[in-house]
């Protein structure tokens, strides 16, 4: 018989995300130390990754994403962002282990259930900055409207990270949520994720099987790739591959490296998955 799934719904898959950061985090040549990862993690993240249809096999993926994450959120902090905004944050632990100016802002928004789980578990640790949790359904869109413009008051250039969230959506609610942040003047940069039609059907196949039963369905993957973002106010100023990036720091499979180097432009059914910065656009005159 079947392992049963563990998964019980799409906050659970920040439990998984966090078993690969903790793994990373006891390399000797890691990228980045997530002290918290194992803690936040925690048994539950570990029978997720070693039941999901190749669950245990993403690492690579889900290190590289983190890694290229936090250059761009040092990048945008370095240039001026005094306010993150982390939607969808899951069990991400930034503010407590990156170096962080102490007066930067950092909000945090998620579902209720995960932000209850994540403040008892840090309860004893110091964030490095100012941080705030917001529990918010960011498909409630009146709502999510509603906090962008009170978080557009309290900064003067704000940095926007969707690590791991896109993909959940549909193409009209990705580009609900793109208007809306670039309604915003102070939004400047907004951090994502994004996997290529080609990506997207492979991990529909696969890992996503489970996913889907637990209501955490893999539907984002537009073929335009980057430029989906351009009718909404974005542009892409520096992509990413994940591959490449693991490939780079010796984390890629072996069995995968026949894949580079990445196409050029749009990767369209190539399997591709990347981490993009995208900037406001400017108005044209």
């Amino acid at each position: 018989m079947s392992e049963p799934i563990t998964v019980r719904g799409v906050s659970d898959t920040a439990r998984w995300v966090a078993y690969f950061r903790a793994l990373e985090t006891r390399r000797p040549d890691a990228l980045f130390h997530d002290p918290y990862a194992e803690r936040l993690a925690g048994d539950h993240g570990f029978r997720i990754a070693n039941t999901l249809i190749q669950g245990n096999k993403q690492e690579w993926a889900w290190v590289a994403r983190t890694y290229l994450f936090d250059q761009f959120l040092s990048r945008a902090i370095q240039e001026g962002a005094d306010l993150v905004v982390n939607l969808a944050a899951g069990l991400d632990a930034r503010p407590y282990r990156m170096n962080l100016p102490p007066t930067l802002q950092w909000i945090e928004v998620d579902f209720q259930d995960i932000i209850a789980y994540k403040e008892e578990t840090l309860a004893n640790e110091k964030p490095r900055c100012r941080l705030e949790r917001i529990s918010l359904d960011l498909s409630d869109g009146p709502e999510r409207r509603k906090l962008f413009a009170q978080l557009n008051a309290r900064a003067t250039k704000v940095v926007v990270a969707t690590e791991g969230l896109l993909i959940y959506f549909s193409a009209e609610e990705v580009a609900s949520l793109a208007a809306d942040l670039a309604a915003e003047n102070r939004f400047q940069t907004w951090i994502i994720d994004l996997a290529s039609p080609g990506q997207l059907r492979l991990m529909q196949r696969t890992t996503g099987k489970q996913l889907s039963e637990a209501g955490a369905a893999f539907k984002f993957g537009p073929p335009e790739g980057v430029n989906f973002f351009a009718p909404y106010g974005w542009e892409p100023t520096d992509v990413q591959g994940m591959l490449k990036t693991a490939a780079q720091f010796n984390r890629a499979p072996a069995e995968l490296l026949s894949l580079l180097p990445e196409p050029k432009g749009n990767p369209g059914n190539f399997p591709w998955t990347g981490v993009c910065l995208l900037n406001k656009r400017e108005p044209r005159l």
